[in-house]
C-alpha cells in the first residue's frame, strides 16, 4: 500500500472516530436564560473535571473566555467590538461565567466547548429586558375643554415613556379591564380609562413584560373633581387719564385685571409683562387678595377715602376749639369772683333793683 493511500485511510478513520464521537455527546439541548437590565447572570457548566473550555458567543462564534488547565491558561476576553470589556468573570473551578452588569448588547447565543477524550457543546439562549419604569396615571386634561364631556364621569390617562416587549393594562380589583402591548421600542404608550367620581372600587394600572411588573394605583378622590368653570379672558386697561410726566420720559399705568373669579377658586393666575428679550411675571394668591365683603360695610376708593378722613378731622378740631373756648371762659369768670368778694351782692342788688 503506498503511503498516500494510507494517509487518506488514516484520515477517513479519524473522520469517523471523530463523528463518533460527536455523535455519542453531540450538543446538549440549549439553556434558556432571563435577566433584567443591570443584573449579573452565570452560565453553569455543571462540572468539576479538568476538561478545557472554551466559551463563544454570537452566530460568529466569537471567542470570550477559555480554560486550559495543564496549559495554566485562565482568560476572559472583550469580545470584537468591545462589549464584554469589565464584565466577565470565570470560575476557576468550574469554569462557570458570569456578565456582571448585562445590557441589551450581551442578550444571544452562548455556546460552551467542553473538551477532554470527547468534544461536547451546550448553549445558552439570554434574553435581557430593560428595568421597568412606574406607570404614571394623570386625568386626562382635554375632558374639561370639551363641550361633549360627560360631567359625571372622569377621564384618566396611564402613561409610560420608552419601552420595549411590554403590555400596559388596566385591573379593576383582579379583573383585567383593558391592555395593550408593544413589541419595539415606543417612545410614549398610553391606555386611557373612564370612571365615574363617586366610584370607589379600587383601579390600579400594570407594566409588565415576562420577567417582572410595576404597579400604580388609582386615587380617583386625587385626580378626579368637577371641572372648573371657563377661565375668563384678562382684561388690560389704562389706570389713569393722564400719564405722569418726569423730566426724562414718561409714565403710562395700565391694570390686568379678571372679573368673577370665586373665592374659592383653585385655578392659577399670573399677570405677564414682556418685551422682545425679557418677561416679569406676577402670580395671583386669591386667598390673600379676594375677601367676602362683610354685610353693610361700603367699600371706599381712594379718593372718598380721604375726603371723609378731612372731614372727621375738621369735625375734631372744631369740637376741641369748643371745648377750649369753653374751659377758658369758665376760668376768667371764676378769676373775677376771687378779686371782688362782694361781686355777688352787688349782683343780687343789681338784679332787685
Amino acid at each position: 500500500m503506498s503511503q498516500s493511500k494510507k494517509i487518506f485511510y488514516a484520515f477517513v478513520w479519524f473522520c469517523l472516530h471523530f463523528e463518533g464521537r460527536i455523535g455519542v455527546f453531540g450538543v446538549e439541548p440549549g439553556q434558556i436564560k432571563t435577566a433584567t437590565e443591570g443584573d449579573s447572570v452565570t452560565l453553569q457548566t455543571e462540572i468539576r473535571r479538568g476538561e478545557d473550555l472554551l466559551w463563544m458567543f454570537g452566530p460568529r462564534e466569537v471567542l470570550i473566555a477559555q480554560v486550559r488547565k495543564e496549559a495554566g491558561v485562565f482568560n476572559v476576553y472583550d469580545g470584537a467590538d468591545g462589549r464584554f470589556r469589565d464584565r466577565l468573570v470565570l470560575n476557576y473551578d468550574t469554569g462557570s461565567l458570569t456578565v456582571k452588569n448585562i445590557r441589551p448588547e450581551h442578550a444571544g447565543l452562548y455556546k460552551l466547548e467542553i473538551i477532554s477524550n470527547t468534544v461536547s457543546h451546550k448553549t445558552f439562549t439570554v434574553s435581557v429586558y430593560a428595568r421597568l419604569p412606574i406607570p404614571v396615571i394623570t386625568r386626562d386634561s382635554s375632558q374639561c375643554s370639551s363641550s361633549s364631556s360627560s360631567s359625571s364621569y372622569c377621564s384618566l390617562l396611564c402613561s409610560v415613556v420608552n419601552v420595549s416587549h411590554v403590555t400596559l393594562s388596566w385591573y379593576k380589583g383582579n379583573s383585567l379591564l383593558s391592555s395593550i402591548s408593544v413589541s419595539d421600542l415606543s417612545i410614549s404608550l398610553s391606555l386611557p380609562l373612564e370612571v365615574e367620581y363617586q366610584d370607589k372600587n379600587n383601579y390600579s394600572c400594570v407594566l409588565n413584560n415576562p420577567i417582572s411588573n410595576q404597579t400604580t394605583h388609582l386615587d380617583i378622590s386625587e385626580l378626579c373633581w368637577p371641572c372648573p368653570a371657563p377661565l375668563p379672558i384678562p382684561v388690560i386697561t389704562r389706570d389713569s387719564p393722564t400719564c405722569s410726566s418726569s423730566a426724562s420720559h414718561q409714565n403710562c399705568s395700565f391694570l390686568c385685571s379678571v372679573v368673577n373669579v370665586e373665592y374659592q377658586e383653585k385655578n392659577t393666575y399670573s399677570c405677564v409683562l414682556n418685551n422682545p428679550i425679557s418677561n416679569q411675571t406676577t402670580h395671583l394668591n386669591i386667598d390673600q387678595l379676594c375677601q367676602p365683603c362683610p354685610g353693610r360695610v361700603h367699600c371706599c376708593g381712594f379718593t372718598e377715602t380721604v375726603v371723609r378722613l378731612a372731614g372727621s378731622v375738621l369735625v375734631g378740631l372744631a369740637t376741641v376749639a369748643v371745648l377750649v373756648y369753653d374751659i377758658r371762659s369758665r376760668r376768667s369768670y371764676q378769676k373775677r369772683r376771687e378779686q371782688t368778694p362782694h361781686a355777688d351782692e352787688y349782683d343780687d342788688v343789681a338784679a332787685g333793683h
